[in-house]
């Protein structure tokens, strides 16, 4: 399971669907989720979770996606197995991890050091954990 620290910065909410933004390292993450942590407020420091079967990788992106959550990441290690590729990336000062078919990587080419951006659906992200609560 993949952990991210980050700080509750705006939170929308409409009847019990909410949206969440948070300050991760500078960078603006959004979260959409039915209900809310307990004791989660703006200004709340959380460690945020994404399975790394949920998080997906892009190489020379460009033009527009609708993933709320785009962090750019360099590639540290890559495992391949028969069917899927491990991939560590370096974010931010976090280490992040990413499962992907192995076809994928091979496709892709994806390198040791090659810089790519890290793609995390806002429906994908949640809070493991509110300090202090």
């Amino acid at each position: 399971m993949n952990r991210l620290r980050a700080v509750v910065t705006q939170i929308e909410g409409e009847q019990n669907l909410h949206i969440i933004t948070f300050d991760y390292e500078g960078s603006i993450l959004k979260m959409m989720g039915l209900d809310l942590p307990k004791g989660l407020h703006v200004k709340s420091h959380v460690t945020l979770g994404v399975k790394p079967s949920h998080v997906a990788i892009a190489k020379n992106l460009s033009g527009e996606l609708s993933y709320s959550n785009q962090l750019p990441a360099k590639i540290v290690s890559i495992e391949n197995g028969k069917l899927l590729s491990n991939i560590l990336l370096h974010v931010k000062g976090s280490e992040v991890q990413s499962f992907l078919t192995l076809s994928s990587s091979m496709r892709m080419n994806l390198q040791v050091g090659d810089d790519v951006t890290l793609l995390m659906k806002a429906s994908e992200l949640f809070v493991m954990e509110v300090e202090g609560v």
